[in-house]
């Protein structure tokens, strides 16, 4: 059975730098798209959704600062990390002033970068495991797989980001708006697959109430 991978963005102009990283990362079962300046990897926010960023700093027409703080400023708060040569203290200020979740100098060492990648994903979900756990259901954070007494449930890329949304904020009322952005079709058509899938994650046992003409919210067991 297939696993949806965890998809970082990475953005480093120096070429061996990013290629090793890259090859890392994907050996630790992370999908990678790689960005070699600040306006491709805008671009590719644009297209696409990642749940983690890894932004250098001096990177060509727009910088590692100014893409990340346009990010946080259309809305986007996906995890991001800096990876910069950078060591003085304003620029560790200015970085997480923009809103980074981390910031690690050059050269780092590469076991630490993994630990640090994987606790800024757990942070997002407010866990300090590599798993959460709803009544029998576990769920992999990294690889965004759901099993049940060790057996996988499969669901869909689009299943699992809604499932994850409503994860990340348990208890939380999330508009249907929120959960349908990454799908296709006019709103109501979006509404209606919606409504299916919600259908299947209550049958697999997920306290999922709907909130009249807003949203949904999952609910603690």
């Amino acid at each position: 059975m297939s696993t949806v991978l965890k998809k970082i963005l990475l953005v480093e102009d120096d070429i061996i730098l990013g290629e090793t990283i890259q090859e890392l990362l994907e050996s630790e079962s992370y999908e990678v798209i790689w960005a070699k300046d600040g306006q491709e990897a805008l671009d590719h926010t644009f297209g696409d959704n990642f749940d983690l960023l890894l932004l250098d700093v001096n990177i060509p027409f727009i910088n590692g600062f100014e893409l990340l703080n346009d990010l946080r400023q259309s809305g986007d708060i996906t995890p991001a990390i800096f990876l910069t040569a950078n060591t003085d203290i304003d620029s560790l200020k200015k970085g997480f002033d923009v809103g980074a979740d981390d910031y690690i100098k050059k050269p780092f060492n590469f076991d630490e970068f993994i630990i640090r990648i994987e606790a800024v994903l757990q942070r997002s979900f407010k866990s300090y495991s590599n798993y959460l756990e709803y009544g029998d259901l576990k769920y992999d954070i990294k690889k965004q797989l759901l099993t049940k007494d060790d057996k996988v449930i499969h669901l869909t890329p689009t299943e699992s980001k809604i499932l994850e949304h409503l994860l990340q904020n348990i208890d939380k009322i999330i508009t249907f708006s929120e959960l349908t952005s990454n799908t296709s079709g006019d709103f109501e058509v979006k509404i209606g697959v919606l409504r299916v899938q919600i259908s299947k994650l209550k049958k697999l046992g997920f306290n999922i109430t709907n909130i009249r003409q807003t949203g949904y919210r999952l609910g603690r067991l």
